[in-house]
């Protein structure tokens, strides 16, 4: 039901469908065993979902250097497997040193997080050093495959991915937002770890991986707590799916292949807009792969939903107690790059319908709807139900009202960007430029004010005859509305409102 601006989510979707099902193909072809089979098929999953630099070149070079990080990781985690306390301590370093990454931006991430797969698929499928070879093969063909089909078969030139931290969060050694983080992951996890063992000392892992995926992409206190409530009620309608799907199918090949391209096919197309609904389609995906290796039944899928509650846990422990962030601070930042980009986006389509034919306010539009995915997330602790803090609530439910109603402007001033037949106003320039003041003054610290144009909304419903016109100066009305919601206290908005 989001909106898809340029169907990038469905082409991107279906672009890892494809990759995988060729990595996990070829991986059969060369007679791979079914653990090689998987990691194939896994490392082709993270190479297309984790790499997200944004040019086609640098996602080449960011994927190319994916053994490089990926081999020594799997080589380290195989050959410490009858050595516990060893292979904890290394893992535990391999969290820090992948959240540190995030400083480097796009590519530090995407190592970061496929160094920690690499740690975890090794777990999950509790392969031992003689593997290590054709695992290493199974790896190597599958990120081939997923490089042949993103690069050469169905190539997506993406926008800049917002950042796992503002960049308005600066600072150094522990003031440096990164760091802090990677100290929480490494805490966090280092908990889980000791009480996932107590659970069970073979399916342990789980925690591990919760608090993981609970950190990637927060940049507060508040955003971790709620991911760590959607990543177990993802696990919980997840784990309802398993019981459905996964154990009467009892592990046939060829439905389970079909499911599992299901199951991919809803990561990627949800990941950006539901964090619940991606999670219970990597759970159901795990059920199923469960269920491929033979082990699946009814306690390994309650077993999973208690590791879950216990990396949840130990996550929003960490995130509240060690070096906790600001939501505040986020939240700002959120919004103001959301603001900034409404600009480029109504400049270029008001270029574009000068006849400038450079201009696309397309992939503008595709990157406010990223953005606004990261304000919803940062604002979620304010608006969640229960939040005690009234006023708060009341401020935050207006600003995403009002940020979902100039979204929705930009996505009409886009579209009649794109038609051959619309006409330019030369009103159309004034209507800019108090879109431009508009955002100019939301985003400065100088503390201006927002200028009221009283003649905005009538204006627009008198030149119903000119689309273009209508939504820029709606954009504008909107944007001027903002002002009192972003820049009034809490007690003060409740009371004016």
């Amino acid at each position: 039901m989001a909106p898809d601006p340029g169907l990038v989510r469905l082409r991107v979707s279906l672009r890892a469908v494809l990759g995988i099902a060729l990595a996990v193909a070829l991986a059969e072809l060369l007679g791979f065993s079914l653990t090689a089979s998987i990691t194939a098929g896994l490392a082709a999953l993270l190479a297309l979902f984790t790499v997200g630099d944004p040019t086609v070149r640098r996602q080449a070079v960011t994927t190319a250097l994916l053994p490089a990080v990926g081999f020594p990781v799997l080589a380290l985690a195989t050959l410490l497997h009858d050595a516990p306390l060893l292979r904890d301590a290394a893992w535990l370093l391999v969290v820090f040193a992948g959240v540190y990454a995030r400083r480097w931006g796009p590519r530090g991430h995407a190592l970061g997080i496929f160094a920690f797969m690499q740690f975890f698929v090794t777990q999950f499928l509790h392969a031992l050093p003689a593997q290590l070879p054709e695992l290493y093969a199974a790896t190597g063909v599958a990120l081939g495959a997923a490089a042949v089909v993103r690069f050469l078969v169905w190539p997506i030139e993406r926008r800049v991915p917002p950042p796992a931290v503002p960049a308005a969060l600066p600072g150094r050694g522990l003031a440096r937002a990164t760091t802090r983080q990677a100290v929480q992951v490494a805490v966090a996890s280092g908990v889980a770890l000791v009480v996932g063992q107590f659970l069970s000392e073979e399916r342990w892992y789980w925690a591990v991986g919760t608090v993981w995926w609970i950190f990637v992409n927060t940049a507060s206190r508040g955003e971790t707590l709620v991911r760590g409530f959607r990543r177990v009620l993802g696990t919980v309608t997840g784990i309802a799916g398993g019981f459905l799907v996964a154990i009467p199918l009892g592990g046939a090949p060829a439905a389970t292949a079909v499911l599992v391209a299901g199951c991919v096919f809803g990561i990627f197309y949800t990941a950006a807009v539901s964090y619940s609904w991606m999670i219970l389609a990597v759970t159901v995906m795990a059920s199923l792969l469960y269920g491929l290796l033979g082990v699946l039944d009814g306690s390994l899928l309650l077993l999973r939903v208690a590791e879950t509650g216990v990396g949840a846990v130990c996550a929003g422990l960490a995130v509240t107690l060690v070096l906790p962030v600001r939501t505040h601070t986020t939240n700002d930042a959120w919004i103001q790059r959301a603001l900034l980009c409404v600009r480029s986006a109504t400049s270029a389509s008001v270029r574009r319908l000068a006849g400038e034919e450079t201009a696309d306010p397309t992939p503008h539009a595709a990157e406010l709807e990223s953005l606004l995915g990261r304000v919803r997330l940062s604002l979620a602790p304010l608006v969640h139900p229960l939040n005690p803090l009234l006023a708060r609530k009341q401020r935050a439910r207006r600003v995403l009202a009002l940020l979902d109603e100039a979204a929705g402007e930009v996505r009409g001033l886009v579209d009649v960007a794109a038609d051959p037949d619309a006409s330019h106003d030369a009103r159309l320039a004034a209507a800019c430029w108090r879109v431009e003041a508009a955002v100019e003054a939301l985003t400065s610290r100088s503390g201006a004010v927002v200028a009221t144009d009283p003649h905005l909304r009538a204006e627009g419903e008198v030149h119903v005859g000119v689309p273009a016109l209508v939504h820029a100066r709606g954009l504008a009305r909107v944007l001027t509305e903002l002002d009192a919601p972003l820049r009034t206290q809490p007690s003060a908005w409740m009371a004016r409102s």
